[in-house]
């Protein structure tokens, strides 16, 4: 597959209070002009994936973090840029909900709360600890695709179905003593379940700082310790573990359970939407 010349995507979220998210929501629907993707806002902060050129990029992550009109709530921060050979998305949307990222549990507060993060080699280190429990936050599609050597499969549908899975084994693991770590495709799941699991059991996590997508873009033989491809959001499907298109087909993600053939027929309507 030949790269689209000069198209890219970034990832990006951070936990922060907004006052106003419809108005910051403007602002972004202002600033991103000329992108497509979806960012989502709320009063707990951002999480959005946009993709365009590199020089409309160039304008965009700048003035985000520093328009006068999000009062510097952004200063900081960081982008995951990647060259795309499919184009993402086909239109721009900005939404304002509840939460950016809904766990399924009340009072979750992770602000200013991230957690240990380990980076790429600390992380790889981690991996070849004795003993370690490597909780893949993820869906179980996501992990079917691809996942880190050694990694425990929670089997879930949906992110909130993750605490019934963590309270079923908490006490487990808090009685074991055993070094507990967690990783997601860009770190927002895991950044969120790390602050639930501390204020409800006790629970100390360690985290992939920058998540499954940094890990391959900087470990030059991220292969020794990603098996398989990592499952995308957007009409890419998936990619290799040097960041290149993979190769599943949507069957490939969704074709493996009966309870996910709504999954597999809503994501074929939306990729003859977007052909």
């Amino acid at each position: 597959m030949t790269p689209l010349p000069d198209l890219f995507h970034i990832a990006f979220y951070r936990f922060v209070r907004l006052d106003d998210p419809q108005r910051a929501a403007a602002v972004v629907r202002e600033l991103g002009d000329g992108l497509h993707g979806s960012v989502l806002l709320a009063v707990e902060g951002v999480n959005g994936m946009l993709a365009g050129p590199a020089a409309v990029l160039d304008r965009f992550e700048p003035a985000l973090r520093s328009d006068r009109r999000l009062g510097g709530v952004f200063a900081g921060l960081s982008f995951r840029r990647t060259a795309c050979a499919v184009a993402p998305f086909r239109r721009l949307k900005v939404h304002v909900r509840a939460e950016v990222l809904p766990l399924g549990v009340p009072a979750v507060d992770p602000l200013g709360r991230r957690g240990v993060q380990l980076d790429p080699a600390q992380w790889r280190a981690l991996l070849d600890v004795p003993g370690a429990v490597v909780i893949d936050n993820r869906n179980g599609y996501e992990f079917r695709l691809g996942r880190f050597r050694g990694a425990l499969d929670p089997q879930v549908g949906n992110f909130r179905d993750l605490p019934a899975f963590v309270a079923a084994h908490a006490a487990e693991w808090k009685a074991e003593r055993r070094p507990l770590a967690m990783y997601c495709t860009g770190g927002i799941r895991c950044e969120k379940t790390a602050v639930w699991m501390e204020d409800a059991f006790g629970l100390e996590v360690a985290q992939l700082e920058g998540g499954i997508l940094r890990y391959l873009a900087e470990v030059p033989d991220a292969d020794r310790d990603w098996q398989g491809e990592c499952f995308v959001f957007d009409n890419r499907l998936s990619l290799d573990a040097a960041l290149r298109p993979g190769t599943a087909r949507l069957v490939d993600v969704y074709g493996h359970a009966p309870d996910e053939a709504w999954r597999l027929a809503r994501a074929r309507r939306l990729a003859a939407d977007t052909a």
